[in-house]
């Protein structure tokens, strides 16, 4: 079996290639920030979260601290603090995880679904609870107040070579020159 430090360096190399974008806090490979999307299908969809990691002396055995930088209106995350309160990252963690999960898999779930009775937020899980069209309002205003490429640093249009254009993005294109003609 590997040491904890291999295994870090493992993962945050592995993170670094499935496309995240990844700043290092320190010198060490302990503390880094990390680009995460909203999920598509969600009302967090098109926002852009800088989310701190910070990775235990025992990672893998013991669970990375998550917390996102710019805010976010979600019955689990600490709006203060940005504090993440997700039983597989608190509790259930296992070795076999690792930091791709995280942000393929475990944050994309916590905002696809949240759970309003185990809040962090109390007022956004009673809002939740109350009135699910209020809330995803909530959502998305905090989404676009809060949660822009250029909040986190990052360039307002970039985006990457595999993403799908938009509907409306198609629709401006067809005004565009297409090279060559279509054979007759």
């Amino acid at each position: 079996m590997s040491s904890p430090s291999k295994r870090r360096e493992m993962d945050l190399m592995k993170l670094m290639m499935s496309d995240y974008k990844v700043e290092m806090i320190n010198d060490g490979m302990q503390e880094f920030y990390v680009e995460f999307n909203g999920p598509k299908d969600s009302p967090y969809h098109g926002g852009v979260w800088k989310i701190r990691v910070e990775l235990p002396d025992a990672y893998p055995y013991k669970s990375p601290s998550i917390g996102f930088i710019n805010k976010i209106y979600h019955p689990n995350v600490d709006e203060m603090s940005g504090s993440v309160c997700l039983d597989v990252i608190n509790q259930t963690w296992s070795p076999m995880f690792d930091l791709v999960n995280v942000f393929e898999v475990f944050l994309p779930q916590l905002l696809l679904y949240p759970n309003p009775s185990d809040p962090l937020n109390g007022e956004a899980a009673a809002l939740m609870m109350r009135d699910r069209k209020s809330y995803e309002q909530r959502v998305k205003e905090y989404c676009e107040k809060y949660a822009k490429p250029e909040d986190i640093g990052a360039a307002p249009e970039e985006k990457s070579s595999d993403e799908e254009l938009s509907d409306d993005e198609y629709a401006a294109s067809d005004d565009e020159e297409i090279a060559g003609k279509a054979d007759p």
